[in-house]
């Protein structure tokens, strides 16, 4: 007995500590294990590992770095890598802002135009595809996206059709993407580097299980193994896997932190001020320069940021991370919404919302999956008044977000606000991959673009003239494999082209076009987009005939018209009021 008692309290005994400290400073990590020439993958769910991005600035800036980026998008912090010409070519499947508004980012424009970067465009799906089959070590891996795109003929060294061996059919296969190293924040990790993260988990974790070097973890804590074996359902990355943890708090900033599901933690919001003072800035090359002196050489680390941030805007953000802090800021807008007549865009919103219900109702679709912008409004209130006639479908964001009730006053489609009312936090694997693109798939995808030519191709990434938009994100995806697709837009025939110079999304799928001048529809199995209703303009139209003149004259294609071609009814109050609680600052609706 005494001999079992003995080894209960020995060689039994849990560990406390871990069996190897991987705690470095993260100056030291970045100095020991990041080289020149590297292929730094940036490991993301929803926000980014920015206090290491910055330490990597303040290393590298000014030397010949050499960086390939390979992160899901290129935005806030990983634009400066690009601008200072550390990084000089990006994997990525987006490339632009993300907030307030999608669209093209300054910076990327000019490295482009100096061609001082190369982009890889993917799409999110095929993008993490890759990722994946590094990390199983497979020779490649079938998709069914990108075919049909630009992204198919531009990427042949990296995707090919082959035979599908079991019949005749052609198989989409992508060859695996292996970076150099890693580089991730967390919740937590003890000292041998095992790492909490909570759900939504994007692209996590193939990128890290595919490093050849590993990876470099920041988190907002250290922890005991003991915390790590207690809440071991959250760990994604093994400690094996991790070269060096830091403690960093608020290292995700200006993005943020929930805690759903581990209450040990204090949540932190998303910083939209912040947001939008880097991105007003990197609109001149001047501003962006002082802006990288001031956020980042002149913080000589992470502690310096943060006391130049100041506490007072580090409690707002924990503070406005409450799950119900939505509540308290539409209160505050309560007085402030407008209940005046509609303008085009509310009017195209509103009319997209309603042809959702109606797809719905009639398919029997399950999942309504949309992009951001004018798109995502549009499925939001399609949403409630499918709600208000008893049917129930759930909302998809591609990050991770599946039956997620959207909460008014913030129109980003990955806001904190909505986290708490998601039936399931997952991966872009289940929502693009099984959801959207799986064999049971019920869904309608609701998609915005830069242009859409006759037969529904979308083209998000760029102009014939070199011009670069945003790229495809999971656009590509959802086009290649939802049941339908409907695209919401403004109209112009810079906008709607007889043909798109660039395919990011092949238009098969799309049944349905929503601009702001009326609505196009493919008829009876057709190919062409024609137009089946027209809106009720202002009062310099007095006619159907006068209608179909104006919106001819902003259509790039000559416009089939419907032979039952009807005048929409405009937006009821109840729709109105509801679609302007999303979006009280009017970033998509617009001035009326």
């Amino acid at each position: 007995m005494k001999t079992i008692q003995k080894l209960i309290e020995t060689t039994f005994q849990l560990p406390q500590k871990g069996e190897k400290s991987k705690v470095m400073d993260l100056k030291q990590a970045i100095s020991k294990y990041i080289r020149a020439g590297m292929k730094i993958h940036l490991g993301s769910s929803y926000y980014y590992p920015n206090a290491i991005i910055n330490e990597i600035l303040r290393q590298f800036i000014g030397k010949k770095a050499d960086f390939t980026l390979i992160s899901k998008g290129i935005n806030i912090n990983t634009i400066n890598l690009v601008s200072t010409g550390i990084a000089k070519r990006a994997i990525t499947t987006f490339h632009g802002d993300v907030y307030p508004v999608p669209r093209p980012n300054p910076a990327i424009q000019r490295a482009i135009k100096r061609d001082d970067l190369v982009l890889e465009e993917w799409s999110l799906f095929s993008f993490t595809q890759r990722l994946m089959a590094a990390a199983l070590d497979l020779d490649f891996m079938p998709t069914n996206s990108l075919k049909g795109s630009s992204m198919e003929k531009e990427n042949y060294d990296d995707f090919r059709l082959i035979k599908n061996p079991f019949n005749d059919s052609s198989t989409g296969i992508v060859r695996p993407l292996i970076p150099d190293i890693s580089i991730l924040h967390g919740w937590a990790g003890d000292p041998e580097g095992n790492i909490i993260i909570l759900p939504p988990y994007g692209t996590l974790p193939w990128g890290c299980m595919a490093s050849r070097e590993g990876v470099i973890v920041s988190v907002e804590k250290i922890v005991p193994t003991e915390f790590i074996m207690r809440y071991s359902q959250f760990v994604l990355i093994p400690g094996y896997f991790v070269k060096a943890i830091c403690e960093i708090p608020f290292g995700a900033h200006p993005h943020g932190m929930n805690n759903l599901g581990m209450e040990d933690f204090i949540s932190y919001e998303q910083d939209y001020e912040f947001i939008e003072d880097f991105q007003k800035a990197t609109h001149n090359e001047k501003t962006h320069k002082d802006w990288i002196r001031e956020w980042i050489l002149q913080c000589d680390n992470q502690w310096d940021y943060l006391k130049k941030l100041g506490y007072k805007r580090l409690l707002f953000l924990k503070g406005k991370a409450h799950k119900d802090s939505w509540q308290d800021e539409l209160r505050d807008f309560e007085d402030k919404i407008p209940n005046s007549s509609c303008n085009n865009i509310e009017m195209m919103i509103v009319l997209a919302a309603r042809k959702i219900k109606e797809r719905v109702i009639k398919k029997g679709y399950e999942v309504i999956l949309s992009g951001a912008g004018s798109a995502n409004l549009a499925a939001w209130l399609g949403y409630y008044l499918l709600k208000d006639s008893g049917y129930h479908v759930n909302l998809a964001a591609e990050m991770g977000f599946l039956g997620y009730a959207p909460r008014p006053v913030d129109p980003f489609i990955f806001s904190f606000k909505h986290l708490p009312s998601c039936k399931m936090l997952t991966d872009v694997l289940n929502i693009l991959g099984i959801f959207i693109g799986g064999k049971n798939n019920k869904a309608i995808g609701v998609l915005g673009a830069g242009q859409i030519d006759m037969y529904g191709n979308i083209n998000s990434t760029r102009l014939q003239n070199g011009i670069l938009l945003t790229g495809s994100g999971g656009s590509n995806d959802t086009a290649s494999s939802a049941k339908e697709i409907m695209v919401v837009m403004e109209q112009s025939d810079k906008r709607l082209v007889k043909r798109v110079s660039y395919i990011t999304s092949p238009g098969h799928r799309v049944k349905t076009l929503v601009t702001d001048m009326g609505i196009f529809e493919k008829l009876e199995n057709g190919k062409e987009l024609i137009l089946t209703h027209y809106f009720p303009f202002h009062k310099d139209i007095y006619s159907t005939q006068d209608a179909i003149e104006k919106i001819k004259t902003k259509c790039g294609w000559p416009l089939k018209i419907s032979s039952n071609l009807l005048k929409v009814d405009p937006p009821s109050e109840k729709e109105s009021y509801i679609l302007r609680l999303f979006d009280p600052k009017r970033f998509y609706l617009g001035a009326l």
